[in-house]
């Protein structure tokens, strides 16, 4: 049953931010419990399942179903992801996938394996969606394809939900912020060892190998990038 003052928890969005506006965004989303279900970094490269595989191509459809997104920088890591992605309010509509159901099995109108299916209604008049609204149907498009990959082809099961509830932003407000995130994403690979995200620098970890690495971090969750605007 729920309990408001035990189940409650506080959004991390910025409070009074119009995430509807036109702006560009630096979006984290990460895998529930951190399980690294998308793939491996070898040599300071990501290597990506076919599960990873699946998750960048919906990211990469944005753009077909929703004309005012633009994207930018983006990476797939083994257990989360890291994209900038632009709002232009304002171009034509397009065909709009469904969103599908959790409990059911029906096939979704959206990338798979790198094919573009537009079998969408269109959405003549429909509002732009938010920055929030997009990251929520990317986690459920990215989730019903997910659960088909482990009923057809035995991708590893997730623990009850493939994300974790809540994603973290940035609003990006010039171009020299913007370049710095977008050499941060490409040299996310390269820190992995270094990662808060990565499994094996939890304190678990730590305590069972002491004379592993240490991670150095600098201010903020991700890298010395605060992901939170302060006012």
């Amino acid at each position: 049953m729920y309990n408001r003052n035990i189940h409650h928890r506080r959004s991390i969005r910025l409070e009074g931010y119009d995430y509807s506006q036109n702006g560009a965004y630096f979006v984290t989303v990460c895998t529930q419990n951190r399980e690294c279900l998308f793939g491996d970094i070898k040599d300071g490269e990501p290597s990506l399942y076919d599960a990873g595989k699946m998750v960048q191509s919906v990211w990469n459809g944005f753009p077909d179903y929703y004309p005012y997104v633009e994207l930018d920088q983006f990476i797939v890591m083994p257990n989360h992801i890291h994209g900038i992605i632009v709002l232009n309010v304002g171009a034509g509509l397009r065909a709009c996938p469904e969103i599908p159901e959790h409990n059911n099995n029906q096939k979704i109108n959206w990338p798979v394996n790198g094919q573009i299916h537009k079998e969408g209604r269109p959405q003549r008049g429909a509002p732009a969606l938010s920055l929030p609204d997009l990251v929520h149907r990317f986690k459920s498009f990215t989730t019903a394809e997910y659960r088909r990959g482990v009923d057809q082809f035995r991708w590893t099961p997730f623990p009850g939900k493939l994300w974790q509830r809540n994603y973290h932003d940035r609003i990006i407000r010039n171009d020299s912020e913007l370049n710095r995130i977008r050499e941060y994403i490409v040299n996310n690979p390269l820190k992995w060892h270094l990662d808060k995200e990565n499994p094996a620098n939890s304190s678990d970890e730590k305590e069972k190998n002491s004379g592993g690495i240490i991670s150095v971090r600098g201010k903020g969750r991700h890298g010395g990038l605060p992901l939170r605007l302060i006012k």
